[in-house]
């Protein structure tokens, strides 16, 4: 009797949980019978070994669907279809105008008979045998010495006085002449006036009559520096691979350049016209290199707000603030 009644007490206890184990989810139910009988479960089969993984799924390469879309920021600066041209000086502008080296001192003025163009040079210098001293030679002795077209070949207006005294280049800018030397160097030396000079430079208005104009050049400026980076981007990718380091390191030079020839300009801080020329001259010969029609602008950049500037002190005859050794004109 007590064996038969031990054996009927599990079958009596799985009766009475029967109905409650129906109700229950299968997962709980396998548990339930486990602890009841002391059943142990069975270890989760282990994958052989040796058996590759499946590698997981490449991601879609740029422009495939599903592909994320590149950020804006990494995507580059398209160039543009074309180079940018400025507006080109004309010589008409400068004609009979009184020039003056960086807006202080000398004299040049161009003038025209017929088709020809002369000019009446007075270079300023110091003196040889005293370098404290000033000095003025006049070309030709105050004559006007004949120019030689030479085109275009850098986008503006370009004149030559070869066999001059002291050989120089002009190059036409807005307002204002580019000269440049075609000797052996910057400076020109006149042992009987006992006087060495150095012409290179921007010879044009003087700095103080600049003054009220300089929001004009300002917002001119903008528009100058836009179309040079423009067209500075549209040379070095038309450029052979080898050739891209010569554009590089030319364009780093300008900008060197630039501060360079503009430094001694009369109130250059003030008024920045010596930099907003350089500047459109540089834009129209790297628009002529790429071959662009520089008889047509075109619309380089909307001009940017000027930035608010100093009131400008009152001009003193003969001084320059900004400039040392400042010397009244002739």
């Amino acid at each position: 009797m007590p064996r038969t009644r031990s054996l009927l007490l599990p079958l009596l206890a799985a009766a009475l949980a029967a109905p409650v184990m129906l109700a229950a989810p299968p997962a709980q139910a396998q548990n339930f019978f486990e602890r009841l009988f002391g059943i142990k479960p069975e270890r989760p089969p282990v994958p052989p070994r040796g058996v590759p993984e499946a590698p997981p799924a490449a991601p879609a390469a740029p422009g495939e669907p599903g592909a994320p879309a590149a950020p804006e920021a990494s995507r580059p600066a398209p160039a543009p279809a074309r180079p940018v041209v400025l507006k080109v000086p004309s010589e008409d502008g400068v004609i009979g105008q009184e020039l003056q080296l960086n807006g202080l001192s000398g004299t040049l003025k161009l003038e025209r008979s017929g088709t020809a163009v002369s000019a009446r040079i007075k270079l300023p210098g110091t003196k040889i045998s005293q370098p404290a001293e000033s000095c003025t030679v006049p070309l030709a002795n105050g004559n006007p010495i004949t120019l030689s077209a030479e085109g275009k070949p850098e986008g503006a207006p370009r004149f030559e006085a070869a066999g001059a005294e002291c050989p120089l280049r002009f190059d036409v800018v807005e307002g204002g002449v580019l000269v440049s030397s075609l000797g052996q160097g910057p400076v020109c030396t006149f042992s009987n006036a006992d006087c060495a000079t150095t012409p290179v430079g921007l010879w044009g208005p003087a700095g103080a009559s600049l003054i009220p104009r300089a929001g004009e050049f300002d917002t001119a400026r903008g528009v100058a520096d836009k179309a040079v980076r423009d067209n500075y981007k549209l040379m070095t990718q038309r450029a052979r691979r080898e050739d891209v380091r010569p554009v590089v390191s030319e364009q780093a030079a300008f900008s060197a350049d630039r501060e360079q020839l503009c430094r001694g300009y009369a109130r250059e801080g003030t008024h920045g016209f010596c930099h907003l020329r350089v500047t459109e001259n540089r834009a129209l010969a790297l628009a002529t290199r790429l071959g662009a029609n520089t008889a047509v602008p075109t619309a380089a950049a909307a001009p940017r707000r000027s930035r608010p500037r100093p009131a400008a002190e009152p001009a003193v005859d003969g001084m320059n603030p900004d400039a040392a050794g400042e010397m009244p004109p002739e």
